[in-house]
């Protein structure tokens, strides 16, 4: 490896009624504008479910369930190492609002492909559209 700091993140792949939330990042940050499953670093000592809770209701308010692990990916940005781990949850309490990001949306698993997500995401995305969002 050549150095590059290795980043940890958990993503919430939220399933209601057929559809998936997602989220549009800030334009002020890295991937700025893109569309992602919400989530974020992990913090040293956290658990990964702790983490995508946490970073799940910062975002949108809401309380999540951490139902099972779903997939863990890998990609190489030019400055740094993300590594994702999705887990499938459910909305336990509450109703998203747009607190730490630009917007969020409900879309149905073949809708995915119609956003711009960061390339780390694509297996994810691979995997949601090929089930056909059966969780």
């Amino acid at each position: 490896m050549d150095g590059k700091e290795v980043i940890q993140v958990a993503a919430a792949v939220i399933e209601r009624r057929g559809r998936y939330l997602i989220t549009c990042r800030k334009t002020d940050v890295h991937l700025g504008g893109y569309w992602e499953f919400p989530g974020g670093k992990r913090e040293e000592g956290e658990t990964f479910e702790a983490c995508v809770q946490r970073e799940v209701l910062e975002e949108l308010g809401v309380e999540i369930t951490v139902l099972r692990p779903l997939i863990v990916t890998r990609h190489e940005y030019p400055e740094k190492i993300v590594q994702l781990h999705f887990f499938t949850c459910s909305l336990s309490h509450g109703d998203p609002l747009a607190l730490d990001c630009l917007d969020f949306r409900w879309v149905k698993g073949e809708e995915l492909t119609a956003y711009s997500f960061p390339p780390a995401d694509a297996p994810v995305i691979a995997q949601l559209t090929k089930s056909n969002g059966c969780s």
